[in-house]
């Protein structure tokens, strides 16, 4: 890995939608085998994300919401998929766990 992506534009992602689970899932990360979120600690939209977070209705507790849906699915149908995952993100970000688990328990469901 390079840290280059082909799809990445002067304006972000052009891939919109289309774009994976890994990178829909950024700039956070989740361990399957702790169950625990983790975000990259480089994004500058971190701090604004983290405290968006305390509101239900906010952009990031849309997005954490989305994802820990994603991340259910993935742990029925291809746990490998989020092991392989993380192991990337953890060789390629500096991660820190995010204050905030709301969703832990729903997504050990």
């Amino acid at each position: 890995m390079n840290g280059n992506c082909e799809h990445l534009g002067p304006k972000g992602c052009v891939l919109g939608e289309e774009k994976p689970f890994s990178c829909k899932l950024y700039p956070l990360s989740f361990n399957p085998k702790s169950q625990t979120f983790y975000f990259d600690v480089e994004c500058p939209i971190m701090p604004e994300y983290v405290e968006q977070l305390a509101s239900p209705k906010s952009v990031a507790s849309k997005h954490l919401a989305s994802m820990a849906s994603g991340i259910k699915k993935h742990l029925k149908s291809d746990p490998a998929f989020l092991k392989s995952n993380y192991a990337v993100d953890t060789s390629y970000f500096e991660l820190k766990k995010l204050p905030a688990q709301p969703l832990k328990k729903e997504v050990q469901k």
